[in-house]
């Protein structure tokens, strides 16, 4: 989940690498995935499809006990509101979800009104807050 994912864990990254165009997203969900290399295109094994991911500069270092790299991938499942704008998170989103134009390279990007499914509420506006959580 992006919660548990610290800045610590993205020091080494070189670039984000984009698969799709993330202005059309509301949000992607991320992960810390374990891959053997630094800077090729991950396999993917999740349902859904991946949008992008990191590539790591040359001094990160691999796992001494399993020889992986730590990389962000980003990715979207088929109920996700992209492609379903009516269903589950018509309104909301997962918890690992973040609004893909917070996100750079070392930094974990976070939630923003777009990402959690809509403009706020009149409560909010009448108090001046806003999003990002």
């Amino acid at each position: 989940m992006s919660s548990l994912i610290s800045e610590n864990d993205l020091k080494h990254e070189a670039e984000l690498v984009w698969l799709e165009d993330i202005s059309r997203l509301d949000y992607v969900r991320q992960s810390l995935d374990r891959l053997p290399t630094r800077t090729s295109k991950p396999a993917y094994h999740r349902d859904g499809r991946m949008v992008g991911y990191a590539t790591l500069a040359t001094d990160a270092k691999a796992s001494r006990a399993s020889g992986t790299f730590r990389r962000r991938v980003f990715w979207l499942l088929p109920h996700d509101r992209d492609t379903d704008p009516d269903g589950l998170y018509a309104s909301s989103a997962p918890a690992e979800a973040v609004d893909p134009v917070t996100l750079q390279p070392r930094t974990k990007g976070r939630k923003t009104e777009r990402s959690e499914g809509g403009p706020p509420s009149s409560a909010m506006r009448e108090l001046g807050i806003t999003l990002p959580l």
